[in-house]
């Protein structure tokens, strides 16, 4: 039998029923376990830039490995991996010119995602896609996703997947606990950038890989979501989110592009799953039954 935490959790994610999307799978963990679903579990989703994630942890795998350094210098002068990995390199969204400096602004990049892909395919002697099935999708036991597309916003997983993808964010057990704690902290802390669709921060603290939270208001995320949450979302309509503070991930995926819809559904909805699963066990009241309905 579930506990009221999961009844509460279950009640909360299908609020997501009332979102103005075609399809819609949610997931809600801690660290004991999957709590709660709505929607289909085995469904593939187009992840768009919730890629970045998965490609970035590979990535640091290969870090750790000693196939690449952060040092290692990538793409214009004065860029390295580490750049790259946290959106400083100096490229814009796309395109393979620079729109500024190394370390001078956080630009949102598909580019430098792509270069520091080529830079582990070199190193590594195999297909970008081939060094994260083997280093992240094998040992997960993730069957159902496909990371042949872009690196940026190319891959492709279901909700049961993401869940899984999202246990191993909270706890990780393929990289090192010092290199994890390393990525979920502000990498070139200063920095002041834009969330695309979001808004413009001073300073737009971002990990290597995971945005981070920071004190950033408006955001994706709830309103009472940790200044520690990390995650991302995609252009899909799709985000995960771990606020190691609350020990609670949430992971949603849709079939429609991102937009204001998002940015009126998501935030209560995270919300309503971060009350749900901090409630005492013994309370009888719903967190929010209609979490993100509009």
């Amino acid at each position: 039998m579930p506990g009221r935490h999961q009844e509460r959790l279950s009640e909360v994610l299908a609020g997501a029923s009332h979102w103005p999307v075609g399809t819609v799978a949610v997931g809600a963990r801690d660290p004991s376990g999957v709590l709660a679903t709505f929607g289909p579990l085995e469904r593939p989703f187009r992840l768009a830039s919730i890629s970045k994630v998965i490609s970035a942890y590979a990535t640091l795998i290969a870090v750790e490995e000693g196939v690449v350094s952060l040092t290692d210098p990538v793409g214009q002068d004065g860029c390295t991996l580490e750049h790259l990995l946290a959106h400083a390199g100096g490229y814009g969204f796309e395109g393979e010119d620079p729109v500024g400096r190394p370390g001078a602004r956080r630009i949102y990049s598909n580019t430098g995602y792509e270069l520091l892909a080529q830079h582990v395919e070199v190193r590594a002697e195999m297909p970008f896609s081939q060094y994260v099935h083997e280093a992240v999708c094998l040992p997960l036991g993730l069957g159902a996703t496909d990371v042949t597309g872009s690196p940026a916003k190319g891959f492709i997983s279901t909700l049961a997947e993401l869940l899984v993808v999202a246990a191993e964010l909270q706890r990780p057990t393929l990289l090192s606990a010092a290199t994890w704690d390393r990525a979920t902290t502000p990498a070139f802390a200063e920095l002041s950038g834009i969330v695309p669709g979001v808004g413009r921060f001073v300073p737009c603290p971002w990990g290597l890989g995971p945005e981070l939270r920071g004190d950033k208001q408006p955001h994706w995320t709830g309103t009472t979501n940790s200044s520690r949450t990390f995650g991302h979302f995609g252009g899909s309509g799709t985000f995960v989110w771990v606020d190691p503070a609350a020990e609670l991930a949430v992971v949603a995926l849709t079939d429609r592009e991102f937009g204001e819809w998002a940015l009126e559904v998501w935030p209560p909805l995270s919300d309503a799953a971060l009350a749900a699963h901090a409630a005492p066990s013994g309370s009888s009241g719903s967190a929010g039954s209609n979490g993100g309905a509009p």
